[in-house]
């Protein structure tokens, strides 16, 4: 049974990695469009991307986006999540829903309300506009991550906290945000690439000053299939990769240097007098 379960976890994993081993090498071609395999390589798509602005800067938008996009999805859903999770109240039920709402429904219909609501607002084709429309769709994932980490929160530590005379302020500061940081670290994660990844309301909302890099790239790939495609997701793909590995490092380079402190602590001075 262990074999059949490792065969099948090695078939997916092949699966999902089977992209990246065609995107990879296309990325070094110098075929003149998308070509696989490469009838040769070099680095000019490379150099290509770094050193044209028509790919820098919705590289540059999709990163301020995205980022101003967590900020504004955090600050709505933290409390919303707070609220709906800790209180009763008239219509919670209804909050839920709507909360979750923009799971249900699809981007494209979305993209058509944005579109003709932002119009009227004179928020079309501007960096506001697509950050409000992207902080819609990113709230219920962040919603769905931070109220499963606060459900499982045990509250006595907050009550032992009052009870040793701290205030709410310093009982959510000092108690309640630490044990809360890691879901709150991956919600902003989530809501950040949701932001970056995003594409369908970015071709409706975005315009030329405000576009993102999902909408250059879907423009490209529609127009003339830009090798510069490949490099961008092989940055993306070393991004994730290097996102991945950062917190498996960091924690061998600490376990290391405990390891040397703990082998270069003096001796008692008993012992020394022993030997």
């Amino acid at each position: 049974m262990n074999g059949l379960m490792k065969t099948i976890g090695f078939i997916v994993i092949c699966f999902i990695a089977a992209p990246l081993v065609i995107v990879v090498p296309m990325s070094f071609s110098d075929a003149q469009s998308l070509q696989f395999p490469p009838p040769g390589y070099w680095l000019g798509y490379y150099r290509d991307y770094f050193t044209d602005m028509s790919w820098l800067r919705p590289t540059w938008n999709s990163i301020l986006i995205a980022s101003a996009t967590t900020v504004l999805t955090m600050a709505l859903v933290v409390p919303a999540t707070f609220a709906l999770v800790r209180h009763r109240f008239y219509g919670k039920s209804i909050a839920n829903i709507m909360m979750l709402m923009p799971m249900a429904v699809p981007h494209i219909v979305m993209a058509v309300g944005y579109y003709s609501y932002f119009g009227q607002l004179r928020l079309v084709h501007t960096h506001l506009g697509v950050i409000l429309a992207h902080s819609c769709l990113s709230v219920p994932i962040a919603f769905l991550v931070l109220s499963a980490n606060l459900k499982g929160f045990d509250r006595t530590l907050e009550r032992a906290a009052q009870s040793l005379g701290a205030s709410p302020v310093r009982t959510f500061i000092h108690v309640t945000l630490p044990i809360l940081r890691p879901g709150l670290l991956i919600s902003g994660l989530f809501a950040f690439i949701q932001s970056f990844d995003e594409t369908v309301v970015a071709i409706f909302i975005s315009g030329r000053d405000a576009e993102t890099l999902p909408r250059k790239m879907f423009d490209s790939i529609r127009q003339e299939a830009d090798p510069v495609i490949a490099v961008i997701s092989t940055l993306l793909f070393v991004v994730v990769l290097i996102g991945l590995l950062t917190p498996y490092l960091v924690r061998g380079l600490r376990g290391r240097l405990r390891a040397r402190n703990a082998g270069q602590e003096p001796r008692p001075a008993a012992l020394a007098t022993q030997e």
